[in-house]
């Protein structure tokens, strides 16, 4: 199977457009107030940090010594790129903490995804016992994830260490690779609920890395805009599904 970038991105927009459809709406409010309350809190965090991290970041340019005049000269590249990578970070550990809280109700939301796109009329009709018996298996799945996304995000914060490279670099880099992280959190929704192993999942979604990428590309960008963000999580678990649905299911 290939899928292009555009395609991929494509299916964000469908999620968001699914939210208030008739037999998946229900299902959007937990979710949605989840991750309302955890961005909003990392809203006010950025705008309470970024002049410290300004003066950290010039403060850290300033201590090039031989090299400050070069530092200093690319410095009006340098300062954005790092702010956008600390912002970046922020959005994306607070997402993270959300996706963990609200895992058993995400996965509800992708299970009536799934029977709206094959037209069965049936909803998930789980008993709040049911979900709660069903929580340490999905938290052991974010467990899982969380293994796979930590050693490979530490890689890319060494980059930071590499003389002006890094600082350059490194924003690129880390966007990318959230970009596929993002896709790896949403799509897991409905292959989990098919029980389908995560190894297996992670070679499905590098056999469509442009695709994926697309669509986790769309995700971390409209995670960085406000009250946009607060829609995102419902949005890509309804987008992720489709995606699923229409490229993976087999």
């Amino acid at each position: 199977m290939s899928q292009n970038s555009f395609q991929g991105a494509h299916y964000l927009g469908q999620g968001f457009r699914m939210l208030t459809q008739k037999g998946i709406k229900r299902f959007v409010f937990i979710p949605l107030a989840i991750n309302l309350t955890l961005l909003s809190i990392a809203l006010f965090y950025v705008v309470s940090q970024v002049t410290d991290w300004s003066a950290a970041i010039n403060e850290w340019l300033a201590g090039f010594g031989a090299f400050e005049w070069i530092m200093t000269m690319v410095s009006w590249l340098i300062w954005p790129l790092a702010i956008i990578g600390i912002v970046l970070f922020v959005f994306f550990f607070f997402s993270m903490i959300a996706n963990w809280i609200a895992a058993p109700f995400n996965g509800l939301l992708a299970e009536a995804v799934e029977n709206k796109l094959r037209g069965e009329k049936s909803l998930p009709d789980q008993s709040l016992k049911e979900i709660m018996k069903d929580v340490p298996r999905l938290l052991g799945r974010e467990w899982t994830k969380l293994k796979y996304y930590i050693p490979r995000a530490l890689v890319c914060l060494l980059i930071l260490f590499v003389p002006l490279l890094g600082a350059l670099l490194f924003p690129i880099i880390w966007f990318i690779f959230n970009s596929w992280m993002m896709s790896v959190q949403y799509v897991d929704y409905p292959m989990d609920n098919h029980k389908v192993p995560f190894d297996k999942m992670l070679a499905d979604l590098r056999d469509s890395r442009s695709g994926t990428l697309g669509f986790g590309s769309m995700v971390m960008l409209a995670t960085m805009i406000p009250l946009v963000n607060l829609l995102v999580m419902p949005a890509a678990v309804c987008g992720a599904t489709k995606l699923w649905y229409e490229n993976h299911q087999d």
